[in-house]
């Protein structure tokens, strides 16, 4: 899924344009349901139709990261043996006994709100990791267990 979203940075081709808004995304792989926490983001949805998994081979996935990273807004949610949930969804923050459990989040400057939700939801069980997409600049950051590692979309493609 990383490659998939470092592909959408790197098909993006506008990013020193002024003004002008890139892809972003936001995606949540679980371990277990994650249901307990998020909410369907109204009628964004992945096109499940056209890409029911991760794992299809045929440019599918591509086509489908490429087309919600530009006209929705929300979390696309990747169950455990790689299917995608249609709905896409909003992530609740942290209860207050979550948040009690978990040390210092290293939350960094350049973090906005999807940056930080997903720092957050990466702490939770329930999830094996969160990659998200920067609509700024085209960074790609994968999320686990309270910890991040992110690259500049000048070193996308090479070995993490």
């Amino acid at each position: 899924m990383r490659g998939c979203v470092e592909d959408v940075s790197l098909a993006f081709d506008r990013w020193d344009d002024a003004h002008v808004r890139g892809p972003g995304l936001y995606v949540v792989i679980e371990r277990d349901p994650t249901t307990a926490f998020s909410d369907p983001m109204g009628s964004n949805r992945w096109p499940v139709e056209d890409c029911p998994s991760v794992f299809d081979q045929s440019g599918a996935l591509f086509e489908a990261a490429q087309s919600v990273a530009v006209a929705c807004d929300g979390a696309v949610v990747v169950r455990s043996d790689g299917t995608v949930r249609p709905s896409m969804v909003r992530l609740t923050q942290l209860t207050e006994a979550e948040a009690e459990t978990v040390d210092q989040l290293p939350y960094a400057d350049w973090m906005g709100t999807r940056h930080m939700s997903a720092l957050e939801t990466s702490t939770r069980d329930a999830v094996f990791a969160v990659v998200t997409l920067s609509e700024e600049n085209g960074r790609v950051t994968v999320f686990r267990d309270g910890t991040y590692e992110d690259r500049q979309r000048g070193v996308l493609g090479e070995k993490w």
